[in-house]
């Protein structure tokens, strides 16, 4: 069936982010870390100025469970792998990221 979303070309992105540190909300960043994710939320400002960035966020727990997501646009599937580890994030090892295409089935009115 060729209306299903995983037949369908994507030109968007979910990318997973979670700490390789399991307690670093529970215990705070290291000074080192925290100047990661300095870099970190630079480069989301950027690529969400830069409209790469769909949209991004976070869980609001602070366990082993937290993880944040990003969806954004890139032609292919080694764009946006080139987006996801260029992430000072992931390029310094202090998260770990999972990619996979993504399908919006719907979406309200901003506003």
């Amino acid at each position: 069936m060729s209306d299903e979303p995983a037949s369908q070309p994507t030109n968007k992105w979910i990318y997973i982010v979670r700490a390789v540190r399991s307690d670093l909300l529970q215990t705070g960043p290291t000074e080192t870390e925290m100047a990661t994710l300095g870099r970190h939320g630079a480069y989301l400002k950027e690529l969400t100025e830069r409209n790469v960035m769909f949209f991004v966020g976070r869980t609001l727990t602070t366990g082993p469970e937290t993880f944040g997501m990003a969806v954004i646009e890139a032609p292919d599937e080694a764009a946006a792998r080139a987006i996801v580890d260029a992430d000072p994030v992931i390029a310094e090892g202090l998260m770990r990221a999972e990619l996979y295409p993504f399908f919006i089935a719907g979406m309200r009115a901003a506003g």
